[in-house]
């Protein structure tokens, strides 16, 4: 593990945030695409409360029509904000699609910057389609539409931990190479965690030692199992 392999460039979009309490959280902004579903998701519900009140709301003539407008007022612009205070960031949309909304530092999403970005809907769907929004957030690095610039907010993937397979025994292994003290601590500490990583993420982090192992990348995480089994069992 080379000082230049550590200074190479990330293997994702996943930002990296240390809270106050100086624990690191990972964040992954999600894209135009994926926010667009979720948005739907939320438009179609909105309109089918909206036709169901509505239907019962007009039996009762005037009353029952300025009961409508105002029914309207709240879905249109407290829906949104409504559940992403109460309900962690996420509307129904956004938790079908496992999306949330956060500040940028990670922290959940307030009344202020919620009623702020979707006060700002309304300037990013100019001119048509949610133009300036599309234009915003593909131009950002963070995928923020003007809404979450002005409110320093975040549309995250809520991050959902793989069930871990039971352990089985491997036979344990020594490195080809001698390791440092801190290679050592960070080969274990892979290992340790790598049952909290997708079978992509995990092949591509190993992967990079397949070279030095003498192994296809493919075969380099049970490689670096059984290396670390013997870490262990000389310890």
């Amino acid at each position: 593990m080379s000082p230049t392999s550590l200074a190479s460039p990330p293997l994702d979009t996943r930002l990296r945030e240390e809270t106050p309490e100086g624990v690191d959280l990972l964040l992954s902004p999600a894209g135009p695409l994926v926010r667009s579903r979720a948005f739907a998701v939320d438009l179609a519900l909105r309109g089918a409360l909206a036709l169901a009140a509505l239907g019962l709301l007009g039996r009762l003539g005037g009353l029952g029509l300025g009961l409508g407008l105002i029914l309207l007022f709240l879905l249109n612009w407290w829906y949104m904000v409504l559940f992403e205070v109460l309900n962690q960031g996420c509307t129904p949309g956004k938790q079908l699609l496992g999306l949330r909304v956060v500040h940028e530092d990670g922290t959940p999403v307030g009344w202020g910057a919620s009623l702020l970005r979707n006060l700002l809907r309304a300037v990013d769907m100019l001119p048509l389609g949610y133009g300036c929004g599309l234009l915003a957030s593909l131009a950002s690095p963070r995928f923020q539409r003007l809404g979450d610039l002005a409110a320093g907010t975040l549309v995250i993937h809520q991050q959902r931990q793989p069930a871990v397979p039971p352990a089985t025994p491997l036979a344990a292994l020594a490195a080809p190479f001698a390791l440092t003290a801190d290679e050592q601590r960070a080969l274990l500490a892979f290992d340790e965690r790598q049952h909290k990583l997708s079978p992509a993420r995990r092949e591509e982090l190993a992967g990079l030692l397949a070279p030095l192992l003498g192994v296809p990348a493919s075969e380099a995480p049970l490689r670096l199992q059984r290396i670390a089994a013997g870490l262990r069992g000389s310890a």
